[in-house]
């Protein structure tokens, strides 16, 4: 009998190279995904598979879904219908107890950081550690500060959140992410809100981690050039459906106009049915 994903020892990301991206494993597989928000209907049958080693970038519209897949992937939300399977096992049917395992071998970069305004920045990393080992708090700090070195934040311990500028809260993030050298990373925004010199460093970090440990990265994104440069494939959603799913020269080349909207900043005008445009008045709209 094959051993679990969710325990087999993961690939090394020399033993990755050279291996096509279609022939990894998957190590996140969401099929015929429908989820609703009370009688409006979010997502619609999202299917994506994410491979080993693998940068996937998911993009789209305001309201297109991007944050709520997301938040499926975390375990934060329930599905109507549909699987989603991490490393193996169903997160959607298995229980609290079982998902915390797979958790640990996750890691997961905030939008905004998500760092503890009370607490220094060396503490904010070793969160992680608190929460999911028994190490002593010597090893603890080891770890942690390892990690600050990778993301360019030695030497600055303690500091508090509110001392740190907006690309330092991003580098934190990261390194808060990856201080229990996770199978799975989730970046939503990383490189949001940054002039362009320090979200082009940002990417290059979420490269080089990759490059270093094989990891397989989900990166939610509105940042065009940011996606271009780090994506593997980009999964394209619009009004909760999958558009494609592509490499990056596939997407450009997309004739479907939504496509084109989007990486052209184009606006798409809404033909809206009058008596549906009557219902939406009346409040009897639904979707």
């Amino acid at each position: 009998m094959a051993e679990p994903a969710a325990t087999r020892r993961p690939p090394t990301a020399a033993e990755l190279e050279g291996i096509p991206l279609d022939e990894r494993e998957a190590v996140i597989e969401v099929e015929n995904l429908v989820t609703h928000y009370g009688d409006r209907k979010i997502l619609k049958d999202v299917s994506l598979a994410v491979r080993q080693g693998e940068i996937l970038v998911i993009m789209g519209g305001s309201g297109s879904g991007k944050s709520t897949l997301l938040n499926h992937l975390l375990g934060l939300l329930k599905p109507t219908s549909g699987t989603i399977r991490m490393l193996g096992k169903d997160i959607t049917r298995i229980s609290e107890r079982e998902y915390t395992e797979i958790r640990k071998k996750l890691g997961v970069a905030f939008q905004g950081g998500a760092l503890f305004s009370s607490m220094n920045l060396l503490d904010n990393i070793m969160l992680p550690l608190y929460e999911h080992t028994d190490l002593d708090r010597t090893t603890m700090e080891i770890m942690a500060r390892m990690k600050m070195e990778v993301v360019s934040l030695s030497g600055f311990d303690r500091l508090m959140p509110a001392e740190l500028s907006g690309g330092m809260i991003k580098r934190a993030a990261l390194a808060r992410a990856i201080v229990m050298d996770p199978r799975i990373l989730f970046c939503d925004e990383p490189s949001a809100g940054l002039d362009p010199v320090v979200a082009a460093a940002i990417d290059d970090l979420i490269l080089s981690l990759r490059a270093a440990t094989g990891m397989s990265v989900v990166v939610v994104t509105h940042e065009l050039e940011s996606a271009f440069k780090i994506a593997d494939r980009i999964c394209v959603l619009d009004k909760g459906a999958v558009l494609t799913i592509a490499s990056v020269p596939e997407v450009k080349a997309n004739p479907d106009p939504r496509i084109q909207n989007l990486l052209n900043r184009r606006t798409e005008e809404e033909v809206l049915d009058p008596e549906e445009y009557l219902r939406r008045l009346t409040g009897e709209s639904q979707s």
